[in-house]
């Protein structure tokens, strides 16, 4: 089995899609630990605020596998892949981090997960994962963090009532 941290995010019906999203997760991979779901601004667009977290999966799925899995659980959520690559989103699961791996494809599929350097998605993996180092940079999510622009922002945490 492997370990793979995930990145969720959504700004259409974004509580609707989350927890579809999350059940989803949990009903193939079981456990799961989860990060408060946070309200972050849109980013490389103009467009409603999203909801983002991050989940940590154990999987026998190897990475490119789990991405299409993914993907097929993003298109079942209404994903559009068809507008500009930032725009709004049904769903929207990245992995970021599989194991110790560095990966550059095929396709887009990137690990460790270029969007790393954003606060929606490194906050809430340092929420859960603090601990990991990140492979080919060798610092932790927390130092990560700890050295973001936005560390000392206040978050909004959102509820999605499970």
């Amino acid at each position: 089995m492997s370990r793979a941290y995930l990145s969720l995010g959504s700004n259409l019906e974004p509580v609707a899609n989350l927890r579809s999203a999350i059940d989803a997760l949990r009903g193939r991979f079981g456990t799961l630990v989860l990060s408060p779901v946070y309200r972050t601004r849109a980013v490389g667009f103009d467009g409603t605020d999203f909801l983002n977290a991050a989940a940590v999966i154990e999987t026998d799925l190897e990475p490119l596998a789990l991405n299409d899995w993914l993907h097929a659980l993003e298109d079942a959520h209404g994903r559009d892949r068809s507008g500009p690559r930032h725009g709004d989103r049904t769903l929207d699961i990245d992995i970021v981090l599989f194991d110790d791996r560095v990966l550059s494809g095929p396709g887009n599929l990137r690990i460790p997960r270029p969007e790393l350097q954003h606060a929606f998605v490194l906050k809430p993996l340092a929420d859960i994962a603090a601990a990991v180092t990140v492979p080919g940079d060798g610092r932790t999510l927390a130092q990560l963090w700890g050295a973001h622009p936005e560390c000392g922002a206040v978050l909004e945490v959102v509820e999605l009532g499970f």
